[in-house]
């Protein structure tokens, strides 16, 4: 059995949430034991979709981000739990067993619900349990018998093939454009993704004087760390984006346009996006 990952092209996904109903109707009032109980109606989701509002008004883009347990080969989750309920199979998907989490019942919470970093583990008040996204393993190893595709729920509901799934080995071409959420975290999760964003800096060139927008200025950001240059041209709004940037990176703009005086604007940092607002040559 190869290990299992999962790969998320952030650029296919619209925010329709399909992928998020269809784990609820996969899991909502339906006990998939041993690899999972019921999920609740409310206040749990172990697949969601992150939201991320970028920039400020007028310059403003929204990215879905779908999120779900990373499976890591470092599971934080597994040295916190003190019973051995949560267990990793061989093929890389982590589990919490339902018929040995006892929700750590002499504290709040359940350890592990704290020590995952991208907060994938929820408590069910109800059964007394922790639970997770199980890579829907019940599907795979063939134990819905109304469903034969053997690949998680979410993973088929996708209407734009934003989220591929199958085992390591015949994905690993593909494997080597992703990245993984906050590698700083050393957990090697086995969720990847394709086209996560990258900042932008967004601004209007305006001639005050004459009050009106400045159509094709040449805009040049320089990048101070490796001296890499990027360029666009003002719209019939006078609008740019300068998009694809690098993260935390110190950015020198410059703006150019015959019969206006050369315009310097430095030093910018993209520590998140950037919209300039009104620029006057």
């Amino acid at each position: 059995m190869g290990k299992k990952v999962m790969i998320i092209n952030v650029a296919e996904c619209v925010g329709c949430y399909v992928c998020q109903i269809a784990c609820k109707d996969e899991h909502v009032d339906n006990d998939w034991s041993p690899y999972a109980k019921p999920q609740p109606d409310l206040g749990a989701a172990w697949r969601w979709v992150k939201e991320v509002e970028r920039g400020t008004i007028p310059k403003v883009k929204v990215t879905y981000i779908p999120m779900n347990c990373m499976h890591c080969d470092n599971p934080p989750c597994i040295r916190a739990c003190r019973i051995g309920a949560i267990v990793k199979r061989s093929d890389g998907i982590v589990l919490i067993r339902p018929d040995r989490c006892n929700g750590c019942r002499d504290v709040d919470k359940p350890l592990c619900y704290d020590s995952c970093p991208y907060g994938a583990i929820y408590f069910n008040e109800k059964l007394g349990i922790a639970q997770k996204c199980t890579f829907c393993a019940h599907l795979l190893d063939g134990a819905d018998p109304l469903y034969k595709r053997g690949v998680p729920r979410c993973v088929d509901a996708c209407q734009r093939n934003a989220i591929i799934f199958g085992d390591e080995e015949e994905l690993k071409v593909l494997l080597e454009k992703t990245e993984v959420l906050h590698p700083e975290y050393g957990t090697k999760p086995r969720v990847y993704y394709l086209n996560l964003p990258k900042p932008f800096i967004a601004g209007t060139i305006i001639n005050s004087a004459k009050k009106e927008v400045i159509e094709n200025a040449k805009v040049t950001a320089i990048d101070l760390y490796t001296g890499r240059k990027y360029e666009v041209y003002t719209d019939e709004f006078g609008d740019f984006w300068l998009k694809n940037l690098e993260w935390r990176h110190k950015y020198l703009l410059e703006i150019e346009k015959e019969g206006y005086k050369k315009k310097v604007i430095g030093i910018i940092t993209t520590e998140r996006d950037v919209n300039l607002g009104d620029i006057t040559l």
